[in-house]
């Protein structure tokens, strides 16, 4: 009796979440298709937000202020559009495509255009982190923007959880990236803005394969007719592989260069041990790569430590790196008067040569 019970409910779940057939009625597919298009339209609602996020979203990337592209996040309309196209492309329907992609194709561009004339009106020298951060796509980035999308799209089927695609909306970040984009491009900067303009290609693409796997997976497009369009999407979402792999891979070699050098400056010299490495930054593009170390000393750096480092970081990381080192002085200063500050420069030779620690 438990065994028939069981295997009852087990065909029901099977017929309501992994039949292959369109298990919605033509009416629920009609309204979803009509809310979609309803949500797609690049009216002067969808113009105002995009302008108005854009605006703030830029401001906040200039003033590297994390609680405001937060708020410029917010306000993005894109999801919407992306939604419409990812049902449009399930069920091939022309009209729900075209509208989509219009709303994506203004929105974008006239987000790049805005925040490239800003960039140029402010004109600062140079950028911080939030900009920073977004010119190198991982995929990490990718599994955010698929899990982002099939909470998008799932909010969309489950009204009464609609409330959420706010927080999907800060999750997967779509107006920031084109923002940078449109930063770079007022400097003429190609490569960063490349990077940025991949970090919004994998969140958009993200957004729209997620956004159909969960319209099938809830019956909106039955399986034998979405099989092609899915396809074809996720091959295109494939080739975003290549460089986000390759960011991925530096972010990985970046984080143990820093390890060995650290360990190598803290744990296997007498002399480095009195420096203080304060940051490090690599270009990976520059052949070998140069990393550029900013430490505090109270002693010069020669020549002859920076050539030992280098040999000891080729054979942890296994390829040759140039290490460039700026060196900033380092005193100590007290509050007693009657104590003068120590300068260590005075009670030891100003250069010393690399000494194991035994």
């Amino acid at each position: 009796m438990r065994l028939s019970l069981m295997a009852e409910q087990l065909h029901k779940f099977r017929q309501k979440h992994l039949s292959s057939g369109r298990r919605v009625s033509p009416q629920g597919l009609k309204y979803m298709t009509d809310s979609l298009l309803e949500e797609s339209r690049p009216g002067n609602s969808f113009l105002v937000l995009t302008l108005g996020s854009c605006i703030i979203a830029t401001f906040g990337l200039l003033s590297n202020s994390s609680a405001v592209i937060i708020g410029a996040m917010l306000i993005a309309p894109l999801m919407l559009p992306i939604r419409g196209l990812s049902l449009g492309i399930l069920e091939a329907n022309e009209q729900l495509i075209k509208l989509s992609l219009q709303a994506i194709v203004i929105g974008a561009g006239g987000a790049i255009l805005v925040s490239m004339l800003l960039g140029m009106g402010v004109n600062l020298s140079g950028h911080g982190s939030e900009v920073w951060s977004r010119t190198e796509p991982t995929l990490l980035d990718l599994g955010i923007a698929i899990t982002a999308g099939a909470l998008a799209g799932f909010a969309k089927i489950e009204t009464k959880f609609s409330s959420s695609l706010a927080g999907t909306a800060i999750a997967v970040a779509l107006m920031p990236p084109l923002c940078v984009v449109g930063l770079w491009l007022s400097e003429f900067q190609w490569r960063f803005a490349g990077g940025a303009m991949v970090l919004f290609l994998t969140n958009l693409l993200g957004i729209i394969l997620a956004c159909m796997l969960v319209f099938l997976w809830a019956g909106y497009s039955p399986g034998h007719r979405a099989r092609r369009h899915l396809s074809m999407t996720m091959a295109l979402t494939s080739l975003l592989l290549i460089p986000l792999g390759i960011s991925s891979y530096r972010l990985i070699a970046q984080d143990r260069l820093e390890s060995n050098l650290e360990r190598a400056l803290l744990d296997r010299t007498l002399t480095f041990q009195r420096l203080r490495l304060v940051s490090l930054e690599t270009d990976w593009f520059a052949q070998p790569p140069e990393v550029n170390l900013l430490v505090y000393a109270n002693e010069p750096v020669t020549p002859v430590q920076v050539d030992w480092l280098e040999q000891f970081v080729e054979q942890e990381m296994g390829r040759p790196f140039r290490l460039v080192f700026e060196v900033g002085q380092l005193d100590e200063v007290t509050s007693d008067p009657q104590e003068p500050a120590r300068d260590d420069t005075q009670t030891r030779p100003p250069t010393a040569n690399w000494q194991q620690n035994e």
